[in-house]
């Protein structure tokens, strides 16, 4: 895997997760539990991508 696959991978798994936690955040605000809940289901999506991505790493090195 390249160097540039990597990269783009982790930036996802941060775009997910802080996407995740603003869904989250503006959820609870206005009470909709449906989208706190979205939130958080991103959040733990980018935060698995970003294991999946720590795990190859340490396998590289």
């Amino acid at each position: 895997m390249d160097e540039k696959r990597m990269t783009d991978e982790k930036s996802k798994s941060r775009v997910e997760q802080a996407k995740g936690k603003a869904k989250e955040t503006v959820g609870r605000a206005v009470g909709n539990e449906r989208l706190a809940a979205e939130g958080r289901a991103e959040q733990s999506k980018g935060d698995l991508r970003q294991a999946k991505e720590k795990g190859k790493d340490a396998f590289r090195h």
